[in-house]
C-alpha cells in the first residue's frame, strides 16, 4: 500500500510542478507561442497521462481491498467466526457453514459463471470440488 501512495504522490508533485513550469513559460514568453510554452505544455500533458494512470492503479488497488475486506467478512459471518461485541446478538439469521463448504460454493459459482461467460449456460449442477481454475481467484492458483 505505501508504494502505491508514494507514487500516486509522486505522479502529482511532479504533475503540480509541470503546471507551475506551464504558467512560468507561458509568464516569460508575455503569453506567446514559443518552443519553451510547447515543451512545457508537452511535458504538462505527459505529467498529466501518468497523474491518471497512477490514479487508476491507487482507485483498482482499493478495489482489490474491499474486494479482500468482503471476502473476508463473508467468511467470518458465514463461518460464525466474528468476534462479537457486548451485547450484540450472536443469531444473524444465517444459519452457520464451515469454511469448506464456503470455499466449494464458491467454486462452483465461480464455475458456472465461467460457464455462463462462454455461452453453454447448461445449467448442469457440478456439485465436486473439481471446478475449473479461474486465475482471476487467488484461491484458485494454489491448486
Amino acid at each position: 500500500m505505501d508504494s502505491t501512495v508514494d507514487s500516486l504522490n509522486n505522479a502529482y508533485q511532479e504533475f503540480v510542478v509541470a503546471a507551475a513550469n506551464v504558467l512560468e513559460a507561458e509568464e516569460i514568453s508575455g503569453a506567446q507561442k514559443t518552443a519553451a510554452t510547447d515543451a512545457a505544455l508537452e511535458n504538462f500533458k505527459q505529467r498529466w497521462d501518468l497523474f491518471r494512470v497512477a490514479c487508476d492503479q491507487a482507485d483498482e488497488f482499493m478495489e482489490s481491498v474491499k474486494q479482500r475486506i468482503g471476502s473476508e467478512c463473508l467468511v467470518d459471518e458465514a463461518t460464525g467466526s466474528l468476534a462479537r461485541k457486548p451485547g450484540q446478538s450472536a443469531n444473524t439469521g444465517l444459519p452457520r457453514i464451515s469454511a469448506v463448504q464456503l470455499e466449494q460454493t464458491s467454486k462452483i459459482v465461480r464455475w458456472l459463471v465461467i460457464e455462463l461467460q462462454h455461452g453453454s449456460g447448461t445449467g448442469a449442477s457440478h456439485s465436486h470440488p473439481s471446478a475449473p481454475f479461474d486465475a482471476r481467484f487467488s484461491e484458485d492458483a494454489a491448486q
